[in-house]
């Protein structure tokens, strides 16, 4: 059986959240020692949200410039994205409603997890845990945008599900946890309809 001896246990930056970077020996199943240096970044955990509205056939997004995008080829380093953030100390489920109501201004009471899922494994700590909600208009109490402490400008868009899903096609939406989240709202879709009767 594999295991792991951590060598060393290196703080390189606490600017923002932490980097490490651990020496450790891997001893594999086959009982082979292996030493090996990798830098982990740890921003803590986070939550994610689809808001869908079945009888609109509409979802929420928003959209906000992120620089590591910027950094890598997105030309105004905006992104299109389904509603996050930071566990803060929160129950996932508690993080992703004040999320929700900060981001896009909708108030929710109920959300449905769907799953959990390391985004970058080889190299962020990072679990994020995935939700989907039903919204109303009437549900809606303020317009969203984030906090302006925080430094966020977010923009709330409402758009057709089917546009959304085509936005993936052309690449306009290229953000993993939003496209994991339109997928399986369309395989959810998918199953209900293919339901025996």
């Amino acid at each position: 059986m594999a295991s792991v001896n951590i060598i060393e246990n290196k703080l390189l930056s606490d600017n923002w959240y932490t980097l490490r970077k651990l020496t450790f020996d891997y001893t594999t199943d086959k009982g082979e020692v292996q030493r090996q240096s990798r830098e982990c970044y740890d921003r803590g955990n986070g939550a994610v949200i689809l808001l869908y509205n079945l009888e609109k056939e509409t979802v929420i997004l928003t959209r906000q410039f992120r620089m590591p995008t910027y950094l890598n080829g997105n030309k105004d380093g905006l992104l299109i994205e389904a509603c996050a953030g930071l566990l803060d100390n929160q129950s996932p489920e508690e993080c992703i409603k004040r999320e929700t109501e900060e981001e896009t201004g909708f108030r929710i009471n109920k959300v449905e997890k769907i799953f959990e899922s390391y985004m970058s494994p080889g190299s962020v700590t990072e679990i994020l845990y995935f939700f989907i909600a039903e919204y109303e208009p009437k549900m809606k109490v303020s317009e969203g945008g984030g906090h302006e402490d925080e430094q966020e400008n977010i923009e709330v868009l409402e758009l057709p599900f089917t546009q959304a899903m085509n936005m993936i096609k052309i690449g306009e939406i290229k953000d993993g946890k939003t496209i994991m989240l339109l997928q399986h709202l369309m395989i959810k879709q998918l199953s209900e309809l293919f339901k025996e009767p």
